[in-house]
C-alpha cells in the first residue's frame, strides 16, 4: 500500500469516527444549527419591519442578511470542531493515535472532513429555512457555484481555525475565546446592517474586518450584484485564515505530549 493510499485510508477511519460521534452526540450539531435560525427569525421577525423600512421592497432584509446567517452557521459548527478537538487532545485520545501504526495527520483531516460535511448540512438547511421565509435570491448556476465555493473555503478556515484552537487549549473553557470570537465579529460587519450607518472607528472596523468583504461577495454572487474587489479580498481573507489554522494545527499537534 502506498503512502498515499494509507493516508487516505486513516483520514476516511477518522472522519468516521468524528460523524460516528456527531451522530451519537447530536446536541452539539443541533445547537449550531438552531442558534442561526433563531437569529434568521428574530432579525427578520422582529427587526426587519423597522430595518425594512428603509429599504425599497418588503422582501429587501432578508436578502440582505442570509449571508451573513450563513457565515454566523459557519462559526458556530466551526466552535463544535474546536471543542471536540480539546476532548480528543485532553482526555488523551490523540496521544494513544500517536503511538499506532496510522497516518499523523489524518487525526486532523478526519476531524476537518467531518466538520465541513456537517457545517455544509447545516448551511443547505438554513438556506432551507430561509426561503421557506421569503429569500429570493436572482442569481444563475455559475454564480451559485462560485458562491458555494466561498463558503466552502470560509469552512475550511474556519475549521482549521478551530482545530488548531482545541489542540493548543489546555481545557475545554479555553476554547472560549474563540467561540466569542466568532459569535461577535458578524455582529460588527456588514451581516445585519451596513457599516456606512455605524459611527467613526465602529465602521471603520466593520469595513475592514475579515467577515465583511465575505460577506458582501456572498451577497453579491446570491443576488446577481457587482461584487467587485470584495471577491479577491475575501478569497484572499480566508485562503489566510486557513493557511494560518493548518499551520497552527500541525505545530500544535506535533509538540510533545503534556505532562
Amino acid at each position: 500500500m502506498s503512502a498515499l493510499t494509507h493516508a487516505v485510508t486513516d483520514s476516511t477511519t477518522m472522519l468516521r469516527r468524528s460523524l460516528r460521534h456527531t451522530l451519537r452526540y447530536p446536541a452539539s450539531m443541533v445547537t449550531s444549527l438552531l442558534v442561526p435560525v433563531l437569529l434568521l427569525l428574530l432579525f427578520v421577525g422582529v427587526f426587519g419591519g423597522a430595518i425594512n423600512a428603509g429599504m425599497t421592497n418588503s422582501g429587501d432584509y432578508i436578502n440582505y442578511i442570509v449571508p451573513g446567517i450563513l457565515l454566523v452557521t459557519v462559526g458556530y459548527g466551526s466552535s463544535t470542531t474546536a471543542l471536540a478537538v480539546n476532548k480528543d487532545m485532553t482526555e488523551g485520545i490523540i496521544d494513544r493515535f500517536r503511538t499506532m501504526a496510522i497516518t499523523r495527520g489524518s487525526v486532523l483531516s478526519g476531524h476537518v472532513l467531518a466538520a465541513t460535511i456537517r457545517t455544509m448540512a447545516s448551511l443547505t438547511l438554513v438556506v432551507g429555512v430561509a426561503l421557506l421565509m421569503g429569500f429570493r435570491p436572482t442569481t444563475d448556476p455559475v454564480r451559485w457555484v462560485a458562491a458555494i465555493g466561498v463558503v466552502l473555503l470560509l469552512v475550511l478556515a474556519l475549521t482549521w481555525l478551530a482545530v488548531a484552537i482545541g489542540l493548543a487549549s489546555p481545557t475545554a473553557e479555553g476554547t472560549t475565546g474563540f467561540l466569542l470570537l466568532v459569535q461577535m465579529l458578524p455582529f460588527i460587519s456588514s451581516a445585519f446592517v451596513a457599516p456606512e450607518t455605524m459611527s467613526g472607528s465602529v465602521r471603520w472596523f466593520a469595513h475592514n474586518q475579515p467577515f465583511t468583504p465575505i460577506i458582501d461577495t456572498l451577497r453579491g454572487l446570491l443576488m446577481d450584484t457587482p461584487v467587485g474587489d470584495r471577491g479577491l479580498v475575501a478569497v484572499a481573507w480566508s485562503a489566510g485564515l486557513a493557511l494560518l489554522g493548518y499551520l497552527w494545527a500541525r505545530t500544535a499537534f506535533n509538540r510533545p505530549p503534556r505532562p
